[in-house]
């Protein structure tokens, strides 16, 4: 039986497509029967192969995620020649530069066109009441901007660049290779040009050839109400700059939410702890108590036990996505007895004590507070 494909490449049950990609891409570089001779490689990379086959297309991953590998026994073959080429011929391209004709020896011109840039992460830590309220919040991002002086050609302005003399501008050089599969042509990025089929006569002074630069970018981003710890950000377009006019990556921000003192979060709701004294969990009281909204007024029932939960409805957390809707503040009530009293006191809990027809000769005051609490 195979094992689980998410497993296999390392991902996340709810990764996205362009996650399972990088994965594919780092494991088949690694596994790859032409780079990696060591036992048990080439079936590794065959199982990389099946799982981002399975993976890579929504409807079929849709099937085994509800049916496991017997909702996807048709999706291809076990083996790495029966696999469908459409995408995976794409990743190699990445890779290893593309295959060729099989064996034939094709030597197309193929220069590397427009380049997505990178992703970026950041991790941003908030207050616990910035996680439930949310807002705006400025940041501070290094990351890769297209150069303004060569509009991210990496030339000199007034220059330009020639073909490369040792791929002929193809981008690309190639060799042919053997392998437990059959024979295909290995492509393989120029190294002169780095793929790009020409050379810069004159580098850009201000980015040095590279056509980006490295910047500290200022940058307001909306919170919103209800996130919490973990919960991820995505900030289109506000990664590195592309590469050769390609469009640029994505900010991912991860949040990180401090601990409060007072309050502790259980979802969408809420908890805390109120102490109050035997005297007002016996008769009863309001009482002023503190929520992430301010002061609210809470009724202590008469006769309230010792960790009775009180609930104040919609005092919690708004629901993310949602904020109109949120949970509530539920608050433990903490009896205070207390093990000493004075003169007066006593001689008021004992006639009570009498009136109530207890005896505390055994446990002492204490017992009888107790006892006022489990009638």
């Amino acid at each position: 039986m195979p094992g689980d494909y998410y497993d296999i490449l390392g991902v996340a049950r709810d990764a996205n497509k362009e996650d399972i990609k990088r994965a594919y891409r780092r494991l088949a570089r690694k596994y790859h029967p032409d780079v990696n001779r060591e036992p048990g490689a080439e079936e590794k990379f065959k199982e990389i192969n099946r799982a981002y086959e399975v993976l890579s297309e929504d409807e079929v991953r849709a099937r085994y995620d509800r049916f496991g590998e017997a909702g996807v026994g048709g999706a291809g073959a076990q083996g790495f020649g029966d696999v469908d080429m459409g995408g995976i011929a794409d990743i190699f391209e990445t890779i290893f530069g593309g295959f060729g004709g099989m064996g034939t020896g094709q030597t197309g011109r193929r220069r590397s066109g427009p380049a997505r840039g990178d992703d970026l992460r950041l991790d941003l830590r908030l207050s616990f009441r910035e996680a439930i309220f949310g807002g705006e919040k400025e940041i501070r991002i290094p990351h890769l901007e297209t150069c303004v002086a060569c509009n991210g050609a990496g030339a000199k302005p007034g220059t330009g660049a020639k073909t490369c003399g040792t791929c002929n501008g193809a981008g690309q050089v190639r060799r042919a290779t053997r392998t437990p599969f059959g024979s295909f042509a290995q492509v393989s990025a120029c190294p002169t040009c780095n793929g790009a089929g020409e050379v810069i006569e004159e580098k850009c002074e201000s980015c040095n050839g590279a056509g980006r630069k490295q910047e500290t970018k200022k940058l307001k981003i909306t919170i919103p109400a209800g996130v919490d710890d973990g919960t991820r950000l995505r900030v289109s377009k506000e990664g590195d700059a592309g590469l050769r006019g390609g469009p640029p990556g994505d900010l991912y921000v991860y949040l990180m939410v401090e601990a409060d003192k007072q309050f502790v979060r259980e979802g969408i709701n809420i908890r805390s702890d109120l102490e109050i004294s035997y005297l007002q969990a016996i008769l009863g009281c309001r009482l002023k108590v503190e929520t992430v909204d301010g002061e609210a007024e809470l009724t202590i029932p008469p006769g309230t036990q010792p960790n009775t939960v009180l609930t104040l409805e919609d005092k919690g957390v708004p629901k993310l996505g949602n904020a109109t809707l949120r949970g509530d503040h539920l608050i433990t009530v903490r009896v205070n007895i207390p093990t000493r009293v004075n003169n007066e006191e006593r001689e008021l809990l004992e006639r009570l004590a009498t009136i109530k027809g207890e005896s505390h000769g055994k446990g002492g005051l204490e017992g009888f507070l107790g006892s006022l609490f489990h009638k």
